[in-house]
């Protein structure tokens, strides 16, 4: 009973797209920083059902799938089964990702307001010290938790060669970024941000592990089994469209198997801290 308990709550806890950010929870005490948000914009993702067969699509030339809803309404998160278009799903070809299928797959579609350029993101994302505190409902013990305990940027590949938050001139388009951060109980790992776009108009970029993500000695995720790719292309009037999508590798242990919802939880953390939301805002996208 006692390994039962303690696997669910691994399995609950995980860090996954550090994006987690990857990126990235809450931007605690910077009010200024924080993206301004229309009144709506504060509601809880909702989780909806699309047509199965044709899998994720993000905004490279095509209609996304799910689509983006409109500014006013929350944002849309779905947790996509093996059984929608089978084991090995080959990801589209603008994510770069070569490998096909998945452990777990969650894609985020939102639209957010943000008075800021450009810049103003680069910077937001390049500050993964903020990233500490970012909070997730945890599905077992039914209450917020904190994620990410402690993150910082790095100088490079090596662990533990700490340096101050990346500066948006430092985030140029093709640019790679690295980061280190210790979660509630997975411990730490390095990833890397690679920025794919830069524009006026566009910013893509995509996180992975590049360390073994072990639960104390047990390896969970080799390096680039978890994944995630953030799309932001800027409409009128200050709205930004969002679209992310969220991986494990269909070779990561299967003791992380059949945690959708926590998947779930954890890529609406990251939404939320991107866009300003606090990340233990009630409702909890998957209670």
């Amino acid at each position: 009973m006692r390994t039962k308990n303690c696997l669910s709550r691994f399995g609950d806890a995980l860090t996954f797209s550090a994006l987690l950010l990857v990126l990235p929870a809450v931007c605690p005490a910077q009010e200024a920083d924080r993206l301004p948000l229309s009144p709506p914009a504060l509601q809880a993702a909702r989780i909806i059902g699309v047509v199965p067969q044709l899998g994720p699509e993000p905004p490279c030339g095509k209609e996304t799938i799910p689509p983006y809803p409109g500014l006013d309404d929350p944002a849309i998160v779905k947790s996509w089964s093996k059984s929608d278009f089978g084991s090995d799903w080959r990801p589209p070809a603008c994510t770069g990702w070569a490998a096909v299928g998945f452990m777990t797959l969650v894609t985020t579609v939102a639209r957010f307001r943000h008075t800021s350029e450009t810049e103003g993101l680069l910077r937001h994302i390049g500050a993964f010290s903020e990233l500490a505190g970012t909070r997730y409902w945890s599905t077992t013990h039914k209450q917020w938790q904190t994620l990410i305990v402690v993150a910082y940027a790095l100088t490079g590949l090596q662990p533990g060669r700490r340096r101050a938050d990346f500066t948006p001139d430092e985030m140029k388009e093709g640019q790679v970024l690295y980061f280190e951060q210790i979660d509630n109980l997975s411990g730490k790992a390095i990833y890397r941000m690679h920025i794919a776009e830069v524009s006026a108009d566009r910013l893509v970029f995509d996180v992975e592990n590049v360390s073994t993500v072990r639960y104390f000695f047990i390896p969970i995720f080799q390096p680039g089994e978890m994944q995630s790719i953030y799309f932001l292309d800027r409409e009128p009037d200050n709205v930004w469209r969002y679209y992310s999508i969220v991986r494990t590798g269909k070779n990561a242990n299967r003791l992380i198997a059949g945690n959708e919802s926590s998947a779930i939880n954890r890529a609406v953390a990251f939404y939320r801290y991107l866009v300003g939301i606090p990340t233990g805002q009630e409702p909890p996208a998957a209670p």
